[in-house]
């Protein structure tokens, strides 16, 4: 696969993930938020709760779950500490959350699967 393919292929899972939020009621707050130690996929809060998630899209479910180690999970981490400042209020509740995309399966959502 190329890189521009896989490229494509990431947006589109995260575009995916990003209306799957929206229906359970979370309201997007960034998509691929940069920082200079790594990036965060989405930023999503819903009331009090702040979650920043990985999104891993592959072709099978324990593929998408291989894809998220602890190296990779590390580096989100850290990005969502240097996030913290910029979209965390007084009294929220924040966690890091994975979220795994296969074709014509719903979305499996891991939530707290790390922690800040």
């Amino acid at each position: 696969m190329t890189r521009r393919r896989a490229e494509r292929g990431g947006r589109r899972a995260e575009r995916l993930a990003a209306w799957w939020l929206r229906l359970q009621g979370w309201r997007i707050l960034g998509m691929r938020v940069r920082t200079p130690v790594g990036e965060v996929d989405l930023i999503a809060r819903r009331g009090r709760m702040l979650i920043f998630v990985e999104v891993k899209a592959r072709a099978t479910a324990a593929d998408s779950e291989a894809a998220l180690d602890e190296w990779r999970l590390r580096r989100v981490v850290r990005a969502a500490e240097a996030l913290l400042p910029r979209y965390a209020k007084e009294g929220d509740v924040v966690r890091i959350d994975a979220m795994f995309i296969t074709p014509w399966a719903l979305p499996k959502w891991l939530q707290n699967v790390s922690q800040l």
